[in-house]
């Protein structure tokens, strides 16, 4: 026993050792003061040390060996150890170390100030934060400047530039001469002036100088990643919106989703990113996230009314329109846009609005409403720009009104967009075939368009192209006073418009002259000559001619007192 008692003896002394450097009390009567010069006695034996004069309780044997150290003074020595791996730049095992030191004297902020500053060096700032909030909340009694800096750092990494001045006043409260406060007090009121510029641009709606103010707010602090306010990683989504850069908007989004997969905004901004982007289920399925998390979210909330509403009325406008129903079709995309609006903030609409302003030009032209149409397609490519159904619809709309060159133009674009967006083998068969015909047309306008000698719209039918003969022949023939030369195109016209295989070639852009095919052999020739024209057509012709008191003079082809000489070769159909 008097080997344990005397293991027991040096472990008191060791713990009587604390952090201050404070040495273990001396027994009395012992050390330099004594009056004999005799050395010092040897250390009690368990026999002596304590005999007569405590009479110690009982303890179990063994539990003076499995007595720890002081916590406190475990603490110190393991913040020791934390300090060289600071130094050494091992900011992990120093945050570990520090933590357990803080796990047994929990009251010590240098502890909780340490483990800040290897956050701080791996620009955990928010971790960091905490831990320089409680220790300062330990130290309120006596605020240390140090703890304080190094709060105010953290607070202006994070952005929160009114608390960063806030706790920046209270050092400058404790040592108004404070070097470092006052740089960082410097620091602090560039960055309020960056926020200034920024909102003062997204007032005036100048989205470039908005952008680059908020560039120049994250230059001022040092957070990453997550550590940026989610404010300001939806401004940089908003901000992409409102110039209508939907690429740099999705990747904005994703981003900012990733970092912080719990926020509501950020989903709720996601959602209106996929919303305007014309992808109504993914937004839904955001919003309804968003909502989740936060029932009484107001963005979430009226997003999800307008994505319901907007799909709705987009489908029912489709329907409308395959069961030929236009003006139903029409109104329905019309009550959409207006439920999508075209705020300059949301990138004027979006590519959804682009899609419904196409749906409801192609419906336009259905109606034959082809200005309307035109106006309803040129908004669209303003929004959407490689839209290939909005750009071959302005095709079309351009060949109705003739504009050739620019017909050619969109079907050549529409072409080159098609297989980017998706378009089917069909399409893009259909799109060139489109294209042949309008360069067919471009170059029947500078030469002889018969459709438009015979008045007649390029869609018309076989019946329609006979009705224009009738009426251009009666209107320009000769013996009623008309001109003998666009008699002559008439009949031109005629002979290539009423044979099929003709008109196709025709209206492929391939040459056919009227004049050529069965033209040349007078009335021998058959009916060949006659442009296709059955025995009754020409009955009824003639009959009208006379009806109308001129004929062709005797009831003949050529002779008789009314022949003319010069024109006894054409008076008939041009031949």
């Amino acid at each position: 026993m008097a080997n344990k008692k005397s293991k027991g003896s040096n472990k008191k002394k060791a713990a009587g050792s604390v952090p201050n450097g404070t040495a273990a009390s001396v027994p009395a009567g012992s050390g330099a003061g004594s009056s004999t010069s005799s050395p010092p006695p040897p250390t009690p034996s368990p026999n002596t040390s304590h005999s007569n004069s405590h009479s110690p309780t009982p303890e179990p044997e063994g539990e003076e060996e499995e007595e720890e150290e002081d916590p406190t003074a475990r603490a110190e020595k393991i913040k020791e150890q934390g300090n060289i791996s600071f130094k050494a730049g091992r900011y992990g095992e120093a945050i570990d170390l520090y933590t357990k030191a803080i796990e047994l004297h929990a009251a010590e902020p240098a502890y909780l100030t340490n483990r800040a500053a290897s956050y701080m060096a791996l620009k955990r700032f928010r971790l960091a934060l905490g831990d320089c909030q409680l220790a300062a909340s330990l130290q309120s009694a006596a605020p240390s400047p140090k703890t304080l800096l190094r709060l105010g750092r953290c607070q202006l990494a994070l952005g929160s530039s009114a608390a960063a001045l806030s706790t920046v006043r209270a050092i400058l409260a404790v040592e108004p001469k404070n070097a470092a406060a006052m740089q960082l007090r410097d620091r602090v009121q560039v960055l309020e002036g960056h926020v200034r510029n920024l909102d003062a641009a997204r007032k005036r709606r100048n989205w470039g100088l908005a952008r680059l103010a908020l560039d120049k707010c994250l230059q001022a602090i040092e957070g990453e990643g997550a550590e940026i306010p989610t404010e300001w990683r939806t401004w940089r989504v908003e901000l992409e919106l409102a110039k209508g850069n939907w690429d740099a908007a999705h990747a904005a989004a994703n981003d900012a989703l990733r970092l912080s997969p719990n926020s509501p905004d950020i989903l709720a901004v996601r959602g209106l990113v996929l919303f305007l982007s014309g992808k109504l289920p993914q937004a839904t399925q955001h919003v309804n996230s968003a909502l989740r998390l936060d029932p009484g979210h107001e963005a979430a909330r009226r997003l999800r009314i307008r994505v319901k509403d907007v799909d709705r009325l987009k489908e029912e406008g489709n329907v409308s329109f395959k069961t030929a129903q236009y003006a139903d079709a029409i109104a329905k995309y019309s009550e959409a846009l207006d439920r999508i609006g075209e705020s300059e903030e949301e990138g004027g609409g979006g590519q959804i609005r682009a899609t419904l302003l196409s749906n409801r030009a192609t419906t336009l032209l259905k109606l034959e409403r082809h200005e309307e149409a035109l106006a309803d397609t040129d908004a669209s490519l303003a929004l959407l720009p490689t839209s290939f159904k909005a750009l071959r619809t302005r095709a079309r709309i351009h060949l109705h009104l003739e504009n050739f060159d620019l017909s050619i133009s969109d079907y050549k674009s529409a072409i080159q967009h098609s297989t980017a967006e998706g378009a089917s083998d069909a399409d893009v068969r259909s799109l060139r075939g489109e294209l042949k015909k309008a360069e067919a047309a471009l170059k029947r306008s500078k030469t002889k368009d018969y459709y438009k000698i015979l008045g007649v719209p390029r869609e018309c039918s076989e019946v329609e192209v006979k009705k224009g003969y009738r009426r251009e022949s009666l209107k320009h023939h000769p013996d009623k006073g008309g001109d003998e030369e666009k008699f002559k195109l008439v009949a031109e016209a005629y002979a290539v418009l009423s044979d099929p295989r003709r008109r196709e070639r025709y209206d492929m852009g391939e040459e056919e002259d009227g004049m050529n095919d069965g033209m040349g052999g007078g009335m021998g020739g058959g009916m060949g000559g006659m442009g296709g024209m059955t025995q009754a057509d020409l009955a009824e012709l003639f009959a009208q001619f006379n009806g109308g008191g001129g004929g062709f003079g005797g009831g003949g082809f050529g002779g008789g007192g009314r022949s003319r000489g010069s024109h006894s070769h054409s008076h008939g159909f041009g031949f």
